[in-house]
């Protein structure tokens, strides 16, 4: 078994070696890997989205999207230092779940540094009367989104197990997180607050693995293999904040809801009182 091992080892490094020697790339560079192709960014509740541009009605609100940030203040440890758990990038999310209703104007701002600097530059006169903005030429807000990601909890629940009989095992586990998310409606014009909406999402996790240990002579050979899926946690948040804005349209501004689109309502916390009130 030795004798076989050594010279198939041999062949490996020398294999992956011949690939890293320099000078053998062709004139036309090295073919860059090509996977999947780019595909819409849809959630489940996309398609409830999309369905309130097929309702009758054509004065459509006026919506600015204010700062939706990320104040969970979770991070984690990557190979240059800390970054965020969650995406910086929720505000946009609004956005685009705004236009897929095709059911309301969207103005700019969240960054106004594009205009503020057009305006500046008409005053200095270095533009045209044409790109002059003007008193009365940009559309006023009926209502403003702001809000934040609230929660993100990590192990509400898992569990597993592993066996391993005769070196030969497996094994596999479970874990469920949760993300949140607080959006408010703001009226532009009197700064009430006529709406707000408090989601959250479970987002989860699966791990298999399988292992194999055995002695041939002297030398040990182990082969392990396994899958692991994760719900994106990305997707998880991009799918609250449909939900958040499919609930804007319909329970704020009274669009007919789809009876697929419904929110599920668990009773857990309710039923939680109830117990405390029985004991």
């Amino acid at each position: 078994m030795k004798r076989l091992l050594k010279p198939a080892i041999g062949l490996a490094v020398l294999a992956l070696g011949g690939c890293a020697q320099p000078g053998t790339m062709s004139k036309g560079g090295v073919e860059p890997l090509l996977s999947a192709p780019v595909t819409n960014n849809d959630t489940p509740y996309s398609r409830c989205l999309v369905s309130l541009g097929r309702l009758q009605g054509s004065n459509l609100p006026v919506f600015a999207v204010g700062e939706v940030g990320d104040k969970t203040g979770q991070f984690q440890a990557t190979g240059n230092g800390t970054s965020t758990v969650l995406t910086q990038g929720v505000s946009e999310m609004v956005m685009s779940a705004l236009y897929k209703t095709q059911k309301a104007r969207l103005v700019e701002r969240y960054d106004l540094r594009i205009p503020l600097a057009q305006a500046k530059m008409a005053e200095q006169k270095l533009t045209g009367p044409e790109t002059t903005i003007r008193p009365g030429t940009v559309r006023g807000s009926d209502f403003v989104l702001m809000g934040a990601l609230t929660e993100l909890n990590y192990n509400i629940t898992s569990g597993g197990g592993r066996l391993a009989v005769g070196g030969i095992g497996g094994g596999g586990r479970m874990v469920v997180i949760n993300v949140g998310l607080d959006l408010r409606v703001v009226n532009s014009r009197t700064f009430d607050v006529p709406y707000v909406t408090s989601l959250q999402k479970q987002i989860v996790g699966y791990e298999v693995e399988a292992n194999v240990f055995r002695f041939f002579g002297t030398q040990l050979v182990e082969f392990d293999a396994g899958m692991r899926k994760n719900e994106p946690v990305q997707l998880g948040v991009r799918s609250v904040v449909e939900m958040a804005v499919y609930q804007i349209m319909t329970d704020f501004l009274g669009l007919a809801k789809a009876p697929e689109c419904g929110l599920v309502k668990t009773s857990v916390m309710d039923n939680y009182l109830k117990e405390g009130e029985s004991k």
